[in-house]
């Protein structure tokens, strides 16, 4: 089974960090972000055509939102983007008492609340103040709960197929984390580990779950995705990709079939981007012989 995987270079973007890929079913485009090179894209594979958006600052996710348009975090702000003018608006702020803080990854539930959180600025990739972040859920009315304090970066996250259990990594503990989750009030409780990173795995970066409930994991500094079952914490399957620095995934594609693989070309040292001319771009993995879930839109 595994010979038939076929990894592909879709989109060559030369993202710095590209990151945050999310298939929209309604236009059949993969959305995603270049946080550092501050700037939202959105890709047609059926035209191979990229619109992009600027940011002016750092936007860790820009996701679908249900009354049109989509919300993004950008700097310490959640932002309502009307791609048609192309316009900002900020809708709340988040960590104001953090002024060197920024928002990382964001993914909203089946309820429709966003999860998002924030960490201290890099001094290097990868090189954070630690314990300055903070993981907050957005509600409809666009009221803020904080759920986790003195993160270092938080990253990846999605939920269960019963959505009773969150997903979710802070890179730098090295582990996925499962916690307890109420879709009813979005509350959380008894974290546990799910995964330990391996030697050479790199970082926990992003992360989907696919329609069999199981984890693909960006590894960021690993060059590949790991597939997680989360009962039993047993790595399944690895895909190898042209860029070490791997960041996050996605399911799409008509049947949701192909793994769109976000990656980043900076830190890389100029040995290193010789060897790797395709980082910074976004990688279609097929033939995993399994399908992922669409996304859920942002009820605020």
């Amino acid at each position: 089974m595994m010979s038939s995987v076929k990894v592909e270079c879709v989109v060559k973007v030369n993202a710095l960090v590209g990151e945050g890929p999310v298939w929209e079913e309604s236009e059949q485009t993969l959305l995603f972000v270049d946080i550092i090179g501050q700037k939202i894209h959105r890709w047609n594979p059926a035209t191979n055509q990229i619109q992009s958006l600027e940011t002016a600052d750092t936007v860790g996710f820009a996701v679908p939102r249900r009354s049109g348009g989509y919300v993004a975090g950008v700097g310490r702000s959640i932002v309502a983007v009307d791609w048609s003018n192309q316009k900002m608006t900020s809708l709340v702020d988040i960590d104001e008492d953090k002024p060197n803080n920024r928002l990382n990854d964001g993914k909203v539930d089946p309820a429709g609340r966003l999860l998002a959180g924030t960490m201290g600025k890099e001094e290097r990739p990868a090189q954070v103040q630690k314990k300055q972040g903070a993981l907050y859920s957005i509600n409809s009315d666009l009221t803020v709960t904080k759920h986790l304090s003195q993160v270092d970066i938080s990253n990846g996250l999605d939920w269960s197929l019963d959505q009773r259990t969150f997903f979710y990594i802070d890179s730098l503990s090295l582990t996925v984390d499962a916690f307890d989750y109420d879709p009813n009030t979005g509350q959380l409780g008894n974290r546990r580990v799910v995964y330990h990173m391996e030697e050479g795995e790199g970082f926990p970066d992003g992360m989907t779950v696919d329609a069999e409930g199981r984890l693909w994991v960006a590894c960021y500094n690993g060059g590949r995705v790991i597939n997680i079952d989360p009962t039993t914490g047993v790595r399944l399957q690895t895909v190898s990709l042209p860029a070490t620095k791997t960041t996050s995934c996605c399911f799409g594609g008509t049947d949701y079939s192909d793994l769109y693989v976000t990656s980043a070309c900076l830190g890389l040292d100029q040995s290193e981007s010789g060897q790797q001319p395709l980082a910074g771009n976004i990688f279609r993995v097929k033939g995993l012989g399994v399908k992922g879930r669409p996304s859920h839109s942002f009820s605020g």
